[in-house]
C-alpha cells in the first residue's frame, strides 16, 4: 500500500510532465483501435450487404469467374433457360428466377461523364429481380419494363445529380445502348460504393450477354420448413452436377473472402504504422522516466535511507508507468473510435459509403488497445525503474541528475557497434543477392539490425555529430550557441534517445523516397529505351470492339496494335504444366515495344504457330530455339507452338511475357471466346504526331473509361501514381513524427525543470530572457538535426539496398531525391524550433530568485 500511495503521489505531482508521454500512448493506442474499428466496420458492412443480397440457394455456371472479376471475353458465363426450368421443378423450391449481371460495363450520362465509382468499386449492370428486393427498394418511379428504360441506385443518382427522365448510355463488349431513367432504388443496407443499373430481363440478356434465354445465375427461394442445406442438395441432384450450387451462407462467405484479402492489406498496413508510432513512443517514455528518476535522485536516496528496499523503489516507478499506460490507453480507445468515424466520413467523401449505423466495436478491440498500451508503457519504463532501484542512500547527499547519470557505457557502445556492423553486413548481402525473394528477407534483417544498432550507439554518435552540427550552425550565435551545444552534449543518453525517436520516422521517409524516385527513374529510362509506340490507350475496362474500331479509323496513324491476354495452360518440353497467360498481339508490337532477346528475333514469334518465352522460364525448363510448347487455350483448342524467340527478362515491362500473334490465337480460340484488347498502341506517320494525337483523343472521347496518352503523359502518370502512394505513406508516418516531436518537447520541458537552478544563476549573471529562450531553441534544433542526420543517412542506405533488389526485377536506376532529402533535413530544424516554443517560453518566465533557491 505504501508503494501504491508513493506512486500515486509522484504521478499526480508530475502530471504536467506525464501529459506528453500520455499523449504518445494515446495516439498509438488510438491508431490501433481506430484501425480495428474501421476494418471491422467495413467487414460488417460487406457482410450485411452480401447476406441481404444472396438468395437461399444460388445456381451459377461451373466455369464462372469470381464475383469481383470479369470473364476473359468480357461476357459473363451463363446458363440456358432450361436450367431455370429444371431448378423450379426440384423438390423444396418455392420459387426460382433467372438473374443477369455484368461488371464489364461503363455507364455514362448525356454529357459523356462516367457514372462509375471513383474509389475502384465496380459498376454493376443487370436485370431487376425479386431477389433484389432483399437489399433494395424502389423509392422513386418504377422498375424498367422495356429496352429503353433503366433504373439506377439512389447513391449513384445523388452523387451524379441524376433524375428520372435523364438518358444513360451503357458501354459493353456487345455494343452501346441508350436508356432513360424510369426509377431510382435505394439500398436498405449500406452500399460500399458500387454503381448499379437495372434493365428488364430481355434487355439485360441481349445487351450484356449478347444472347437471349440465358442467365448468369439462378436465385432459388426455399419452401417453408426447407433448410438451405437441404435445398442445395435437392437442386444439385436435379441438375446432375453440371453447375455450381451454393447456400446463402456459402455465397456470403465466397463474396466475403474476395474482399477479405483487400481488407487485410489495409488493416496490417495501418497496424504497421501504429507499431512504428509505438516504437517511437517507447523512446519518449524511456526519456521521461529516465529524467524523472534523475531529478528525484535525492528523494529516492532519502527513501532508501529510511528503509525502502530496491524492489519497492523499482515497483514505485513501474506503478507510475502503469498509471500512465492506463490513462493513455483508456483515452486512446475513445480516440480510436473517433478516428474510425473520421475515416468513415473521409471514405464517404471520396465515394465509398460507410454508415455509422454499422459502426462495429468488438470486445477484443478495447482489450487489445488497453493491454498493448499498458504493456508497452511498463516495458519502456522498466530500465529507468531498474536504475531507480539502484540509487543508494548516499545519493541523498548529492545533487540530482548529475552528468554522470547519462554517460554511455563501454558495453553499450560495443553492443551498438556489433549490431550496426551486423546490420551493415546484412544490407550488403541483400544488395549482392542473386534473387529478389532471397534478398528481401536479408534486407528486412539488415533494416532491423541497423536500426537497433543506431538506437543503441546513438549516445556515442551524439557527441561527434552534435559537435559537427554546432560548428556549422551554432558558433555564429556566440556564447549562447556554445551553451546550447554543451547542453545537448551534457547527457548523451538523453540526446541519443530523443534523436532516435525522430530518426525512425525520417529513416522510413528517406528510404521510401529513394525507392519511389528510383522506380520512376528506372521506369522512365525503360520507357525511353523500349517503347517505340507514340500513343498508348487503356482504361479500367477492356477495350470494347466499338472503341477499337474508332481508334483504327483515326487518320495519320502508321499502324495500330492490338494487345490481348489469353488464359492458357502451358506444358514445357520437360513435361511441366502451369496455368499462365499468353500475350497475343499484332506483329507491329515488336516495334511498339523493343524487347531485348537472348536468342532469336522477337518478330519471328509472330509467325505461324510460333511464340516466345522469357529467359528465366526458358532457363528453368531447358527451352531452346525450336523447342515445342503445348498451349491449351482456355475456351479453345490445344496448340503445339514452336519457340521462335527468347526474350530477356532483365526489364520491368512485360517481364516474363509469352508472346504469340493475334492470328495464331484466333486459330485456336473460338470467335466468341476471344478477349477484347487490354491495351492498344499506335504509331503516327512521320511528321503527323500532333495531328494524330488530337484526332485520337477526339475519336476516343465517346469512351471516357479509356485514357489516350503519349509517352510524356504516360511518364507523368507513372510519377503521379507513385507520388500519391508515397504521400499516403508519408501521411501515416506523420503519426510517428508527431510522437517524436512530443518527445523533443518533453525532453526539453523536463530538462528546463532539471536545470531550474542553473537557469536562475545564468539569469542572475546577465543572461537575458531572449538569450535564454534562444539557447533552448538552439539546443532543440541541434537535437532535431542530429536525429534527422542519422535517420536520413540510414534511410538512404536502406533505400539504396532496396533499389539493388528492384534491379533484379528490371528497375536498374538508383535515384536519390536530393531536393526531398534536403527539404526534410531543413524541415527538421523547424521541427526543433517548434518543439522548443513552450519549454523556452516557460524558462523565460522563471523568477530568478525562486530559481536560484531551488534544490
Amino acid at each position: 500500500m505504501t508503494v501504491w500511495k508513493t506512486s500515486m503521489r509522484n504521478f499526480f505531482a508530475h502530471k504536467g510532465r506525464m501529459a506528453l508521454s500520455a499523449v504518445a500512448v494515446l495516439l498509438s493506442v488510438a491508431f490501433v483501435c481506430g484501425t480495428l474499428v474501421f476494418t471491422d466496420t467495413m467487414d460488417t458492412t460487406f457482410d450485411k450487404l452480401f447476406a441481404a443480397s444472396s438468395a437461399d440457394v444460388t445456381v451459377s455456371p461451373k466455369e464462372a469467374t469470381k464475383a469481383d472479376e470479369t470473364p476473359q471475353n468480357g461476357r459473363p458465363e451463363s446458363l440456358p433457360a432450361s436450367v431455370l426450368e429444371r431448378t423450379r421443378a426440384a423438390e423444396g423450391v418455392k420459387d426460382a428466377e433467372g438473374a443477369v449481371s455484368s461488371l464489364d460495363v461503363t455507364v455514362v450520362n448525356s454529357d459523356n461523364e462516367n457514372m462509375g465509382s471513383t474509389t475502384g468499386a465496380p459498376t454493376i449492370a443487370g436485370n431487376w429481380t425479386k431477389n433484389d428486393l432483399r437489399s433494395m427498394e424502389i423509392t422513386k418511379g418504377r422498375g424498367p419494363r422495356g429496352p429503353t428504360e433503366v433504373m439506377v441506385d439512389a447513391d449513384t443518382a445523388g452523387k451524379h445529380h441524376l433524375k428520372i427522365g435523364d438518358e444513360l448510355r451503357t458501354i459493353a463488349v456487345t455494343g452501346d445502348f441508350k436508356a432513360r431513367i424510369v426509377g431510382i432504388a435505394s439500398f436498405t443496407v449500406t452500399n460500399p460504393g458500387a454503381a448499379v443499373v437495372y434493365f428488364d430481363t430481355a434487355t439485360a440478356q441481349r445487351e450484356l450477354l449478347g444472347a437471349t434465354g440465358r442467365f448468369t445465375q439462378i436465385n432459388v427461394t426455399a419452401d417453408q420448413g426447407v433448410s438451405d442445406v437441404r435445398l442445395k442438395r435437392t437442386v444439385a441432384s436435379a441438375l446432375d452436377g453440371t453447375v455450381t450450387v451454393r447456400t446463402q451462407q456459402e455465397t456470403t462467405d465466397e463474396n466475403r473472402s474476395q474482399v477479405g484479402d483487400f481488407m487485410d492489406v489495409i488493416k496490417y498496413a495501418m497496424l504497421g504504422f501504429a507499431g512504428i508510432a509505438f516504437l517511437v513512443g517507447i523512446f519518449l517514455i524511456v526519456n521521461t522516466f529516465s529524467m524523472l528518476v534523475a531529478q528525484r535522485t535525492r528523494e529516492i536516496g532519502l527513501m532508501r535511507a529510511i528503509g525502502s528496499s530496491r524492489k519497492q523503489v523499482n515497483r514505485s516507478v513501474l506503478v507510475e508507468a502503469l498509471l500512465l499506460g492506463v490513462v493513455g490507453s483508456l483515452l486512446g480507445v475513445a480516440a480510436g473510435v473517433g478516428i474510425a468515424v473520421g475515416l468513415m466520413k473521409l471514405m464517404s467523401a471520396v465515394g465509398m459509403n460507410l454508415s455509422t449505423d454499422d459502426l462495429t466495436v468488438k470486445t477484443s478491440t478495447p482489450v487489445v488497445g488497453i493491454v498493448l498500451g499498458i504493456v508497452v508503457t511498463v516495458f519502456a519504463a522498466y530500465l529507468p525503474a531498474r536504475r531507480a532501484g539502484k540509487v543508494s542512500p548516499m545519493a541523498a547527499l548529492r545533487d540530482a541528475g548529475t552528468p554522470a547519470d547519462g554517460r554511455a557505457s563501454l558495453v553499450r557502445s560495443l553492443i551498438g557497434l556489433v549490431l550496426t556492423g551486423a546490420g551493415g553486413l546484412a544490407l550488403y548481402s541483400a544488395a549482392t543477392a542473386d534473387k529478389a525473394s532471397d534478398g528481401s528477407l536479408v534486407l528486412g534483417a539488415g533494416v532491423v539490425l541497423s536500426l537497433i544498432g543506431f538506437v543503441v550507439i546513438g549516445p556515442v554518435l551524439s557527441g561527434a555529430v552534435v559537435r559537427v552540427i554546432s560548428a556549422v550552425l551554432l558558433r555564429v550565435f556566440g556564447p549562447v550557441g556554445r551553451m546550447a551545444e554543451r547542453n545537448a552534449l551534457r547527457n548523451p543518453r538523453r540526446t541519443g534517445a530523443t534523436g532516435a525517436a525522430l530518426m525512425i520516422g525520417l529513416a522510413l521517409v528517406a528510404c521510401l523516397s529513394v525507392v519511389g524516385s528510383s522506380m520512376v527513374a528506372s521506369a522512365t529510362e525503360e520507357l525511353d529505351k523500349s517503347v517505340g509506340a507514340d500513343f498508348i490507350v487503356q482504361g479500367n475496362q477492356r477495350i470494347v470492339p466499338q472503341a477499337a474500331k474508332a481508334m483504327e479509323s483515326v487518320p495519320g496513324l502508321e499502324h495500330v496494335t492490338h494487345y490481348k491476354s489469353v488464359a492458357a495452360k502451358l506444358t514445357s518440353p520437360d513435361g511441366k504444366t502451369e496455368a499462365s497467360e499468353v500475350t497475343a498481339a499484332d506483329p507491329s508490337y515488336a516495334d511498339d515495344l523493343r524487347r531485348e532477346t537472348t536468342a532469336g528475333e522477337l518478330s519471328a514469334a509472330y509467325g505461324k504457330d510460333a511464340m516466345s518465352v522469357g529467359s528465366d522460364y526458358a532457363k528453368k525448363h531447358g527451352i531452346r530455339l525450336g523447342s515445342t510448347m503445348t498451349v491449351a487455350f482456355e475456351g479453345g483448342r490445344t496448340a503445339e507452338l514452336k519457340v521462335a524467340a527468347i526474350t530477356d527478362d532483365d526489364t520491368s515491362i512485360d517481364q516474363g511475357a509469352r508472346y504469340t500473334s493475334t492470328a495464331t490465337m484466333q486459330k485456336y480460340v473460338p470467335a466468341d471466346r476471344i478477349p477484347p484488347d487490354e491495351i492498344m498502341f499506335a504509331k503516327a506517320a512521320d511528321g503527323e504526331q500532333e495531328q494524330a494525337y488530337a484526332a485520337l483523343k477526339k475519336a476516343m472521347k465517346p469512351y471516357p473509361q479509356y485514357q489516350v496518352r503519349d509517352q510524356t503523359d504516360f511518364k507523368q502518370e507513372l510519377k503521379d501514381q507513385i507520388g500519391q502512394l508515397l504521400n499516403m505513406v508519408y501521411g501515416l508516418l506523420a503519426l510517428a513524427i508527431i510522437v517524436a516531436v512530443l518527445g523533443v518537447v518533453n525532453t526539453l520541458a523536463l530538462s528546463v525543470v532539471e536545470r531550474t537552478r542553473e537557469i536562475g544563476l545564468l539569469r542572475a549573471i546577465g543572461l537575458s530572457r531572449r538569450q535564454l529562450r534562444r539557447m533552448i531553441r538552439l539546443e532543440s534544433v541541434v537535437i532535431a538535426l542530429f536525429g534527422a542526420l542519422l535517420g536520413l543517412g540510414l534511410g538512404m542506405g536502406w533505400g539504396a539496398t532496396a533499389q539493388r533488389l528492384l534491379a533484379l526485377e528490371g528497375l536498374n536506376v538508383l535515384d536519390i531525391p536530393w531536393p526531398t532529402i534536403i527539404g526534410v533535413f531543413i524541415g527538421s530544424a523547424f521541427v526543433g524550433l517548434f518543439a522548443a516554443l513552450i519549454p523556452a517560453f516557460r524558462a523565460g518566465r522563471m523568477n530568478v530568485l525562486n530559481a536560484i533557491a531551488t534544490d
